[in-house]
């Protein structure tokens, strides 16, 4: 690792304000992936802006939102009982992230922030129609994920909170990698209170992305029968050690079933 300036800013204006001053910095939040890369020598900021001194963190629960500010470790929102009351969801996605150090330590928005093609949040804040707060705008979830470890953020822009619509119910549904726990796939299904039904991917593809057949189809009939002989295509899906594209496509389907079933 090499070495670096180390910030701890206590107010969004102060870390926005060292990052813009710095060579090559970057925000480090949960440090799931950044800490990592550092010690292999894959990544070498001049500085190492800290979000944790801001004490952004929480959840609030009201009648048709869920706000989870981004310093919350995976954990909390898991085990908050308004969370858990709201968007049974959204807890047990965030339950099923990793393993207890990693939801002890990792963050909403460092997740967000980082993007990672294979992390369950994204389907979560696509999947519920969620709106992404930052510290210069809001940004609707469809617009936030843009490429394979990229999304709308500035680089001198944070996230600061996640807003979640309370949907009439949602499922999350996930094949894990039996090691790392990340999703090989994985599918948010829900249906919105306005009717609208909403089915969200992760894992297969580069980025989150939806399925605009599925969700016609639930939105005329919301059984798992009715998206059966749906089938994803398998181009431009992901292709590793752990599963073919082919493979992804055929799981998308059979975990959306699922999904749509488990949905409450």
């Amino acid at each position: 690792m090499e070495n670096f300036i180390y910030h701890r800013p206590t107010k969004p204006a102060d870390a926005v304000k060292a990052m813009k001053d710095a060579a090559d910095g970057k925000f480090l939040s949960g440090g799931m992936t950044l800490l990592p890369t550092m010690k292999q020598g894959l990544a070498a900021p001049s500085d190492i802006i800290d979000l944790g001194g801001l004490g952004n963190s929480g959840v609030e629960v009201g009648a048709d939102k869920v706000t989870v500010k981004a310093g919350t470790v995976h954990a909390n929102v898991a085990t908050d009982k308004g969370v858990k009351k709201a968007i049974p969801a959204l807890s047990a996605l965030a339950g099923g992230i990793g393993d207890p150090h990693v939801r002890n330590r990792g963050t909403i928005g460092g997740s967000i922030a980082n993007n990672d093609p294979a992390a369950d949040y994204p389907a979560a804040v696509v999947g519920l129609n969620a709106t992404v707060v930052t510290s210069a705008r809001s940004v609707p979830g469809d617009k936030f994920f843009t490429d394979i470890f990229t999304t709308a953020l500035k680089d001198d822009e944070i996230v600061t909170a996640v807003e979640f619509p309370v949907p009439k119910r949602a499922a999350y549904v996930k094949f894990p990698n039996p090691a790392s726990r990340y999703a090989m796939v994985g599918v948010m299904v829900a249906e919105l209170k306005d009717g609208s039904v909403r089915v969200a991917v992760t894992g297969a593809g580069p980025k989150v992305f939806r399925v605009p057949e599925m969700e016609k189809a639930l939105e005329a009939n919301f059984s798992a029968d009715a998206i059966g002989g749906i089938k994803v295509k398998a181009s431009g899906l992901n292709s590793d050690m752990h599963a073919s594209p082919e493979y992804r496509a055929h799981l998308v389907t059979v975990l959306a079933r699922r999904a749509v079933a488990a949905a409450k």
